[in-house]
């Protein structure tokens, strides 16, 4: 059975620069910095088994990686929303105990203690 062709990666010099920073940024999320890694392999032109030999990832995962950026570009690199349990405060609710967190003690009339 005939191995499907890599989505050519073809890069801005702008996109170029950003994965460079997210690649070899010291402050880089681990999971950013390899899907960075595997674009940037790819633009070298080099084939998925040599990115996932290269890189030490699994071979879906480079081809996973390299055809969402190859069809969303960049943005295409970040988390999608996941879908979870419903937020149990509302925001004003939060703000209201981080404003609340943030007083003195005295200010508010509550003991230390409590």
């Amino acid at each position: 059975m005939p191995v499907a062709p890599a989505c050519p990666i073809v890069l801005t010099t702008a996109e170029h620069e950003r994965l460079k920073k997210m690649a070899y940024g010291h402050k880089t999320e681990h999971r950013l910095r390899c899907r960075a890694q595997i674009v940037l392999h790819a633009a070298r032109g080099r084939s998925n088994a040599r990115i996932a030999h290269e890189t030490s990832l699994h071979l879906d995962t480079v081809r996973a990686w390299r055809g969402r950026f190859a069809h969303g570009g960049l943005p295409a690199l970040a988390d999608r929303k996941r879908s979870g349990r419903p937020a149990r405060f509302t925001p004003v609710q939060i703000a209201e105990t981080q404003a609340l967190a943030c007083q003195l003690p005295a200010e508010t009339g509550v003991p230390l203690s409590r």
